[in-house]
């Protein structure tokens, strides 16, 4: 590791370190007071919550002061907010963005949050932005993840993934809650408190027989095909139960060895998964020594669009048992 590489994306890191730290901090106190009323539908029927356009908000905005020139693609935009029947909810959102960023006015926010409509591509640089992953979870005042990750030329260099609930243990649950984890290129991953400073390097776990592996998956049945899953499991030989848990928290959990495999196995065969669900939890999970691809063990093409639209689910390994999980993977799901 040169020190060519390790100053190269050091600004980068610790603007995109301190925006999802914000935005996370918010989404954390967003939730404990989480009460009827704080959510709206999309056209699509899921949720959209109070912290879901306010951590855009706030880590568009953050990036904007330090790096003006780069475009965001974000999951969000601020259309819904701008209408007067939503007036409360958008009151909402401007308060918890100024717990955070007091100077900004409402103009600003939205603003900030309408910054998330590129479209991405092969060339230039990027940033991509799931402000909740896994927002059912949120709702279910369990797991979710703030996902930020800078793209340069179709291919991720820096991710970022704040999970508020994820324990820092998780062995221990009782040792505390709310982990940050980053990745950059060449340098290595790595994990540290929500509220703390000190960062220790993380790395996936060293299990080269499947039988002795766990696997994690999505919580919600609609996400992944969790009886294709089952199927896959017994070929391998695992005999533990699945690792359930909401967002990319799962690549976090591979990260830093909590289970070797993650299985996002389709639905249907036309879904394409969006970039801001994978970028950032690619490059933790791809910094700490594991591997993912999709379901047909094709790398992930972030340089199409908004949308992995070359690929067909996606597979997260520790690396030694990819091989194996392909090949069961294609046994179930067929060519």
């Amino acid at each position: 590791m040169s020190d060519a590489t390790e100053l190269s994306y050091a600004r980068e890191r610790a603007t995109a370190v301190r925006a999802v730290e914000a935005a996370s901090l918010v989404c954390r106190a967003v939730q404990a007071r989480l009460v009827e009323g704080t959510s709206l539908e999309k056209k699509d029927r899921s949720p959209v919550t109070v912290a879901d356009f306010a951590a855009q908000a706030v880590v568009s905005h953050l990036l904007a002061m330090d790096f003006e020139s780069d475009p965001l693609v974000g999951e969000e935009d601020a259309a819904a907010l701008r209408q007067p029947d939503n007036a409360a909810l958008a009151e909402k959102v401007f308060a918890g963005v100024r717990s955070v960023i007091p100077e900004l006015t409402d103009g600003q926010i939205l603003d900030a949050i309408d910054r998330g409509t590129y479209d991405g591509g092969a060339t230039g640089r990027h940033w991509t932005l799931d402000p909740i992953d896994g927002t059912k979870g949120f709702l279910r005042l369990d797991q979710y993840a703030v996902a930020l990750a800078l793209i340069e030329d179709g291919v991720p260099v820096l991710g970022v993934l704040g999970c508020p609930n994820l324990p820092h243990d998780a062995a221990d649950p009782e040792r505390g809650h709310g982990c940050l984890f980053v990745g950059v290129k060449g340098e290595g991953a790595f994990m540290r408190t929500l509220d703390g400073d000190r960062e220790e390097r993380i790395g996936v776990a060293d299990v080269s027989d499947p039988a002795e592996g766990s696997f994690c998956e999505s919580v919600e049945s609609a996400h992944s095909s969790q009886s294709d899953a089952a199927r896959i499991a017994a070929l391998l030989g695992i005999t533990k139960p699945p690792f359930r848990i909401d967002s990319q928290c799962k690549y976090a959990a591979v990260a830093r060895g909590d289970a070797p495999i993650y299985l996002r196995l389709p639905t249907r065969a036309d879904y394409r998964e969006k970039i801001w669900d994978h970028a950032a939890g690619w490059m933790v999970v791809t910094e700490a020594g594991g591997q993912v691809t999709d379901t047909r063990g094709k790398p992930l093409d972030f340089s199409i669009g908004r949308e992995l639209t070359d690929n067909l689910g996606v597979i997260v390994t520790n690396g030694h048992l990819h091989g194996p999980v392909i090949d069961a993977v294609r046994e179930v799901l067929g060519a």
